[in-house]
C-alpha cells in the first residue's frame, strides 16, 4: 500500500490548465462516437452532420383560412354598393384551412367576408388579390434547404421542423458517460446511522445532477474507502466503462490522498494544483485516452471544480458550448480581502435597493455547502488582485433569474432562526419574494442601513446607560436619517450547555473557571454587546475567559460548537439551544427588532415582510420553537 505524501505539481491558472488539458484530447474530440436515433427522441441532442429537407413544407399550395377558393381575376368587379354574386362549382369551391388549392383557383376569401345567399351562392363586397390567404409550396421549408447544421443542439422547434422536412432519423453525438467515484473511509451512504466521525456522502449526488444538466449520463459508484488498491480497481473499471471519470476526494496532499498516485500509475497527471480558491487541489489526468479528474472533497471546492473544469470537459466531449453566464454590476456591501495567488470565487446574495444592486458576501469556507444554496451569484476575484473595497462596483455572474433578485428583501444584521422561518412564510405568501439574510451582527446592520445597502437591519443592541434596547443606538448612529424601528420579537438569551450540564455552569462567573471553555459571537453582534455589558456589571475581565476570542457568526454555529464538545458553553438564544438539543440557562430577555428607512415602508416587498411577521401562522410556529414573545410585534416606532 502506497503511503507517499503528495505534493502539488503546479499552481496553474484555470484558463491555462483548461486549454492545455483539452489540447491533450484533440484526437478524441475530433473522433467522437456517433449514433443514429429517431428524430422524435432527439430533443437536446447534438447533430453530427447537417440535415437538409427531403420535402417542401407545405408540399402543395394550401388554404391559409376557412372560406372559398376562387380565381382572383373573376372577383375584380366586386365593391361596396355593388356586391358580386359567386356560384358554387362555377366560381368557387369551399375550403378549410390546410386544403389544397388546385387547378384554376389562386386565392381564398375568408368565410367572415362572405354574405351567404344560399347553399349554392355567396356575395362578396371586395375583390380577391392573387394568392391571398394561400400558403405557397415551400412557404415554411423548401426541399433541399438546410434545416439544422452540424454541432446543433436540437430544440423543440428544430424537432418539429425536421419532421416537417421529412427527416425521420438523425445522427447525433453519443451522450458522454461520466463515472463518478466517491472515496473516503469516513464517508457513508445516505440513510446510514451516523457514528462519531462519519460524514454523509452527498457530493456525488450533486455531480450526478450537474452531469444530467449537461445532457450526459452519470454512473455513480458506491463509496470506496481510502484503500489504494480498491480505489485503483474502481478507477480502472470506470475508465473501461465510461468516457470521463471523476474521483471525488483524495486529491490533496495527505498520506491517504491517493488520487494523484493512482492516475500517475495508470496514465498521466497533466495538472495537479490550480490557482483557484476554493478548489486548488484539483487533478487533471489522462488514462487510456480518457479524462480522469480528481475533485477535492470539500463541497464548495467540489462544486467549483466541477463547474469550471469537469462541466467544460463534458460539454466539449458532447460538442456543446455553454452560454456565458449573465453578468450584472453590483455594489459590494463589505470589504473582501483575497490572496493574489488565487482566482477566488465568492458566493454572494443580491438585492435591489433603489436603482442599484447590492452584493453581500456569504461564508467563504470551502465546506459550507449552504452558501451555494443561498447564493444568487458568484463574484470572481481575479488572480493578483487582493480583493475589493466596500461599496466598490463589481461584476457578478448570476446563478438565479434577475426577476428573483429584483424581488429580494435585503436583510443585513443580527442572526436569529426567526429570519429563516420568516423567509419560508414569505415564500408561502408570495413565491416571487425572497428574503436575503446576511449575518454581520447588529452594528454591521446599522452601518449597512446608513450606507443604503439593505432594506432592513435586524438588531438587538442594549444601551449601557439607559438599559433600553435599540432606540438609543439608532438615535446615536442614524441621527439625521429618516429611520423607523419596527418591533419584532422578544426573545430569551442565555447559556447553552450540553445535556445534563456536565460542567455545572450556573452563572456568568463560571465562564472564568479554568475547566470551562467558551465560544463567543463576533464583534458588533448584539449578543457580544450583551455579554460585554454583563461582564462589566460583574467586574469580570474578559481575558480570564478561555475561548472569549473564538467567534461564530450565528447562534446555530455557537450551539453546534457546544453540541460537538469543542466548547463547554456559549451565549445564544433559547430556540438555537432547543434545536440542537442543549440545556439552556436564561440570562436576559431582549428585544429583536427591525430598523429600516421610513421610505421603505411603502415598498411592496417590505409590506409582504411586515404582513408575515404579524401573521398568526408565524407566531404559532415560533411558539412551538420556544423562547419568543410577541407583545409589540409590528408596531412602528419613530426615531
Amino acid at each position: 500500500m502506497k503511503k507517499e505524501r503528495n505534493i502539488y505539481l503546479e499552481n496553474t491558472d484555470l484558463e491555462v490548465a483548461l486549454k492545455g488539458y483539452l489540447e491533450r484530447f484533440e484526437e478524441e474530440l475530433e473522433n467522437k462516437p456517433v449514433e443514429t436515433i429517431s428524430v422524435v427522441d432527439s430533443l437536446g441532442r447534438v447533430t453530427a452532420r447537417p440535415y437538409f429537407a427531403k420535402y417542401s413544407s407545405p408540399n402543395f399550395n394550401a388554404s391559409a383560412m376557412d372560406g372559398i377558393a376562387v380565381k382572383s381575376e373573376n372577383t375584380f368587379g366586386a365593391r361596396e354598393g355593388k356586391p358580386l354574386t359567386l356560384v358554387k362549382g362555377r366560381d368557387y369551391k369551399v375550403v378549410d384551412t390546410g386544403d389544397p388549392i388546385d387547378g384554376e383557383y389562386n386565392a381564398v376569401i375568408m368565410i367572415e367576408d362572405l354574405n351567404e345567399l344560399s347553399e349554392e351562392e355567396v356575395q362578396i363586397m371586395t375583390p380577391a388579390s392573387p394568392w391571398q390567404h394561400v400558403r405557397p409550396v415551400g412557404e415554411d421549408i423548401v426541399a433541399g434547404e438546410m434545416i439544422v447544421s452540424a454541432n446543433h443542439k436540437i430544440r423543440p422547434v428544430d424537432l418539429a421542423s425536421l419532421i416537417n422536412g421529412g427527416i425521420d432519423e438523425i445522427q447525433v453525438y453519443a451522450r458522454t458517460k461520466v463515472g463518478i467515484i466517491p472515496t473516503g473511509t469516513e464517508i457513508v451512504e445516505p440513510g446510514t446511522i451516523l457514528k462519531r466521525g462519519d460524514i454523509i456522502e452527498s457530493n456525488s449526488r450533486m455531480f450526478e445532477g450537474l452531469t444530467l444538466e449537461c445532457g450526459a449520463i452519470p454512473s455513480r459508484y458506491q463509496v470506496v474507502r481510502d484503500d489504494y488498491e480498491e480505489i485503483k480497481k474502481t478507477v480502472m473499471d470506470s475508465v473501461e466503462k465510461n468516457d470521463i471519470t471523476i474521483i471525488n476526494a483524495g486529491s490533496s496532499a495527505g498520506t491517504e490522498d491517493y488520487t494523484k498516485s493512482i492516475v500517475e500509475e495508470l496514465g498521466e497527471v497533466c495538472y495537479h494544483g490550480l490557482s483557484i480558491k476554493p478548489g486548488k487541489p484539483a487533478i487533471l489526468g489522462k488514462v487510456k485516452g480518457k479524462p480522469v479528474i480528481g475533485i477535492p472533497g470539500y463541497p464548495v471546492s467540489a462544486y467549483m471544480v466541477f463547474r469550471n473544469i469537469a462541466r467544460e470537459i463534458i460539454m466539449e466531449f458532447m460538442s456543446l458550448h455553454r452560454e456565458k453566464p449573465a453578468v450584472i454590476q453590483a455594489y459590494l456591501s463589505k470589504r473582501i480581502v483575497s490572496s493574489y495567488k488565487y482566482k477566488e470565487f465568492v458566493r454572494v446574495k443580491l438585492g435591489k435597493l433603489g436603482g442599484k444592486i447590492i452584493a453581500t458576501p456569504l461564508n467563504r469556507g470551502a465546506g459550507v455547502l449552504m452558501s451555494l444554496v443561498r447564493c444568487d451569484g458568484i463574484l470572481v476575484i481575479p488572480k493578483e488582485k487582493e480583493g475589493f473595497e466596500a461599496s466598490e462596483l463589481v461584476q457578478i455572474e448570476l446563478l438565479k433569474d434577475y426577476s428573483k433578485i429584483e424581488n429580494t428583501v435585503v436583510s443585513i444584521g443580527s442572526h436569529d432562526l426567526v429570519m429563516d422561518i420568516v423567509n419560508n412564510h414569505i415564500h408561502m405568501m408570495d413565491s416571487m419574494v425572497d428574503l436575503s439574510s446576511a449575518h454581520t451582527g447588529s452594528m454591521g446592520g446599522i452601518m449597512a442601513l446608513r450606507k443604503g445597502e439593505c432594506h432592513l437591519a435586524p438588531i438587538h443592541l442594549l444601551d449601557e446607560k439607559t438599559g433600553i434596547y435599540n432606540v438609543p443606538v439608532l438615535q446615536k448612529y442614524l441621527r439625521g436619517t429618516d429611520v423607523v424601528l419596527v418591533k419584532g420579537f422578544g426573545r430569551t438569551q442565555g447559556f447553552m450547555v450540553q445535556k445534563g450540564n456536565p460542567r455545572n455552569i450556573k452563572s456568568l462567573r463560571d465562564l472564568s473557571r479554568d475547566d470551562v471553555s467558551f465560544v463567543n459571537r463576533q464583534k458588533g453582534s448584539g449578543t457580544r454587546v450583551l455579554l460585554d455589558y454583563r461582564l462589566k456589571q460583574e467586574g469580570m475581565d474578559r481575558n480570564d475567559i478561555t475561548g472569549y476570542e473564538r467567534e461564530m457568526t450565528t447562534h446555530m454555529a455557537v450551539a453546534a460548537a457546544v453540541s460537538s464538545g469543542t466548547a463547554d458553553v456559549g451565549l445564544g438564544v433559547y430556540s438555537a439551544a432547543k434545536t440542537m438539543n442543549l440545556d439552556f440557562i436564561p440570562l436576559a430577555e431582549e428585544e429583536y427588532d427591525f430598523a429600516m428607512l421610513k421610505e421603505e415602508m411603502n415598498n411592496p416587498k417590505i409590506k409582504t415582510f411586515l404582513k408575515v411577521i404579524k401573521s398568526r401562522k408565524l407566531k404559532e410556529e415560533l411558539k412551538e420553537l420556544g423562547g419568543y414573545t410577541f407583545e409589540n410585534t409590528g408596531k412602528v416606532v419613530k426615531i
